[in-house]
């Protein structure tokens, strides 16, 4: 049921039984390629995201309609009898099956890919989990909290005199599901040379630790821990958060030419002279002192001010703006990040497109993100099921048409 032929993953069949935010997030992104994604829910609560809700929210979750947008949902108890046959006949047809149960959920429902390989050779089987599929940890449960904590990065994030905190941001989650996506497609690409399916996965592990290249690089080479610096960086300055007269701003000196830019911008030629900072080892060691220096010039103008100064110059700064800020910024919207969506209720709301430019192009999956079973007839109709069987499905209550 593709509506955008002219996209790479057009014909391509996926079902998403993932939920919450990393399998959703790949299954977006693979409805933007052009995928035709059948969400599988459980009856009558669906994905667990769907409850993710704050006082004022509207029925549907923000934060699931941001990720579930360009899918059908189909609402299928797969615990029964029935329900299981009704998903085997769909993977038959299906070219994709992503899933983010525990390690060995899907054996006990019989749906692991040794079971359905035999029914679907051709089929990519994609698992995310919590820790990976082997190891000690394996059969343990991940959240993206866990993971960012178990993986170092909330230990290396924050002020060097306060708590470690954790990222504003779902970091091992959102990876993942790019990382699952990227492995969907490679595993396409396989099955295109050679037509073969294959069981691919990936982890919030191994999405959040993918993140740590630049700690792990320091503690292989030193034996040393990366020491919590707050915005700053550990091997090189200036290059954090700075004070303007009237907001904060970021600099980025990571060069000799950014660095000697920055300084005659600020009117001290000197300072790449200076004993303190004429080495970017020793700007690293002076660090505190510089950034004293760089903010004593910088209480003299506003963030707009010494933003177009220093990219005149050709010096890397920016101001620090907040979500709001960033979102309505027309720079975002002209590289298709902040995009208009049918809300399901017969008018517009605003999304997050995709990261993703093919030929010029940035478009998205436009269908609203699916109100719980909303799909269920249409999809099995679509599949090759006779409506008498659909009514009876129905009836037995193991498909539900939200």
């Amino acid at each position: 049921m593709s509506t955008a032929p002219h996209k790479p993953l057009a014909g391509v069949r996926v079902i998403e039984m993932a939920q919450i935010m990393a399998g959703p997030t790949c299954g977006m992104m693979l409805a933007d390629l052009g995928a035709e994604v059948i969400k599988i829910e459980k009856w009558p609560s669906g994905d667990d995201a769907r409850q993710y809700q704050k006082p004022g929210d509207s029925a549907m979750p923000p934060s699931f309609r941001m990720i579930n947008r360009g899918k059908r949902s189909l609402a299928l108890d797969v615990r029964t009898p029935q329900g299981k046959e009704v998903l085997l006949r769909l993977v038959r047809q299906a070219d994709v099956l992503t899933e983010n149960f525990r390690v060995g959920v899907m054996e006990r429902l019989g749906l692991a890919y040794a079971d359905l390989k035999p029914v679907n050779p051709a089929l990519i089987y994609c698992s995310i989990t919590g820790y990976g599929r082997t190891g000690p940890m394996a059969k343990t449960g991940g959240f993206d909290l866990i993971l960012q904590a178990f993986s170092g990065i909330i230990a290396a994030t924050g002020e060097a005199d306060r708590d470690p905190v954790k990222p504003g941001v779902s970091i091992a989650d959102t990876n993942a599901g790019i990382l699952a996506a990227l492995a969907i497609v490679s595993a396409y690409v396989h099955r295109l040379k050679t037509g073969e399916g294959q069981h691919v996965s990936t982890s919030l592990l191994q999405a959040a630790m993918q993140q740590t290249y630049w700690l792990a690089a320091n503690y292989f080479s030193s034996g040393r821990e990366t020491q919590r610096l707050g915005t700053a960086h550990s091997l090189i300055a200036p290059y954090q958060v700075f004070k303007a007269g009237d907001g904060r701003m970021v600099i980025g000196a990571g060069n000799s030419k950014a660095w000697q830019g920055m300084c005659e911008v600020l009117g001290h030629p000197e300072w790449t002279e200076d004993p303190r900072f004429d080495h970017p080892q020793r700007r690293v060691q002076h660090r505190a002192e510089l950034e004293t220096l760089i903010e004593a010039e910088l209480a003299g103008g506003t963030v707009a001010e010494w933003c177009a100064r220093f990219d005149g110059a050709g010096v890397p700064a920016g101001p620090v703006n907040s979500a709001g800020q960033a979102l309505e910024h027309p720079q975002t919207r002209a590289v298709g990040m902040v995009i208009d969506v049918p809300d399901g209720e017969g008018g517009m709301t605003r999304g997050i497109g995709t990261p993703l430019t093919l030929d010029g192009k940035t478009e998205v999956a436009m269908m609203p993100a699916p109100k719980l079973g909303e799909h269920s007839s249409s999809v099995l109709r679509d599949f090759g099921f006779e409506q008498q069987e659909i009514a009876a499905l129905i009836a037995s209550g193991v498909v539900q048409q939200g």
